[in-house]
């Protein structure tokens, strides 16, 4: 059932079309207010698929009433209803978004064919943003633990915000997966996610990484350069390992995130970029910043939202169904026979010291899979799997 509204002070016009609507198809549901305002509260209240709106009225005019509801529900389709003397308006409405336009009186046809193609646009924007919030399965987050629960809630609610996120917890826990669901999730998931592992890249290079270079600023810079903030632009930077990274480095990164502009290496010219920051560390930064190693301010400016991974050893209920998701990704991957877990092998796995983390179980079963039987059991888990 489509549900359209039809804010119009003619009670006689109101009534015409709410009679032309309703006899086209009697799945639509229509309802009425004579004014703006009212108008205004019944679209907070109410959810529409389509909205006709007059121009001129009393107490808030058709355009006042467009630019409102388009901050309240953008992506609702408005066709506004003009006399004669309106057409400018209308058409000026179209650049502050709305769908169409229809002339008073309303012609049977182009009225018809106006509402079913702003209800088919409707359709195709719900469902546009219905599979954008669908995930890669490279980055399914598998488990229904309270924790991992917790942290779905969080990024659903994060994901479609500019909000920062530092996300914390041990090697191997999932950390990148989190950056991952926050990028796929959000509204730059068209645009790049650009990954830079703090750690693996040397103190005197790090700033080079990150901002680029200008042709001769250091030895073997041969060229211009752009840096990883570029490539992100639009999109999102995800830094992995964030409490490795210089101090040198992390004033820079602090500049970005204030002024939203970088400078490469060698160069007095500003670049605006426009990137998300997601950042993510096994350290404990409150500790790294008493030690004098990591920023306080940047620590503040990057801990918008925090989440905190739990390790595998804190969430043993989700392994039998990582288990059963690694088995049936690794027999694909290898191409061998599917393979299954007998109840005393998942029992057993389920009791082990995960110090490695989701990273050391995937590893395991991994091998289990390579050398156990065609339903691995107790005996190959303490044959392939002891310490």
């Amino acid at each position: 059932m489509s549900k359209i509204l039809i804010i119009e002070d003619e009670a006689a016009i109101r009534r015409v079309l709410i009679k032309i609507i309703s006899e086209e198809n009697e799945t639509y549901k229509v309802e009425e207010a004579e004014d703006g305002l009212l108008g205004i509260e019944m679209i907070k209240n109410n959810d529409y698929d389509l909205v006709l709106c007059d121009i001129k009225m009393p107490k808030m005019d058709g355009v006042e009433v467009l630019e409102k509801a388009k901050k309240i529900k953008p992506e609702i389709p408005f066709v506004m209803i003009s006399g004669h003397g309106d057409l400018d308006t209308a058409v000026n409405t179209m650049r502050l978004g709305a769908f169409d336009y229809i002339s008073k009186p309303p012609d049977l046809n182009r009225l018809l064919n106006t509402v079913r193609n702003a209800l088919d646009t409707k359709t195709l924007l719900v469902e546009n943003k219905r599979l954008k919030k669908k995930v890669s399965k490279n980055y399914e987050m598998i488990g229904d633990s309270d924790a991992i629960s917790y942290i779905k809630q969080i990024i659903e609610k994060v994901a479609a915000t500019d909000a920062r996120v530092l996300i914390t917890g041990p090697n191997g826990s999932g950390k990148e997966l989190v950056a991952h669901w926050l990028h796929e999730k959000s509204e730059r998931s068209k645009a790049p996610m650009i990954e830079v592992n703090c750690a693996a890249i040397p103190s005197e290079l790090i700033e080079s990484e990150l901002f680029g270079h200008v042709k001769g600023s250091f030895t073997g810079a041969n060229k211009d350069r752009a840096g990883k903030f570029e490539a992100a632009n639009g999109g999102t930077i995800f830094l992995d390992e964030i409490g490795d990274m210089s101090l040198s480095a992390q004033a820079k990164v602090l500049r970005a995130l204030q002024e939203s502009k970088i400078s490469r290496v060698g160069s007095d010219k500003d670049i605006k970029v426009n990137v998300r920051v997601v950042a993510a560390t096994n350290k404990d930064l409150q500790l790294e910043i008493k030690e004098g190693r990591f920023r306080e301010d940047l620590y503040h400016r990057l801990a918008v939202i925090l989440i905190k991974v739990p390790a595998l050893n804190d969430r043993r209920e989700d392994i039998p169904l990582l288990i059963e998701h690694f088995a049936s990704k690794i027999t694909k991957e290898q191409g061998v026979a599917d393979k299954t877990f007998s109840e005393q092998a998942i029992t057993l796995l389920k009791a082990y010291d995960w110090t490695g983390n989701i990273r050391e179980l995937r590893n395991v079963i991994e091998r289990l899979i390579i050398l156990g039987e065609n339903q691995v059991s107790e005996k190959d888990v303490k044959l392939f799997v002891s310490k």
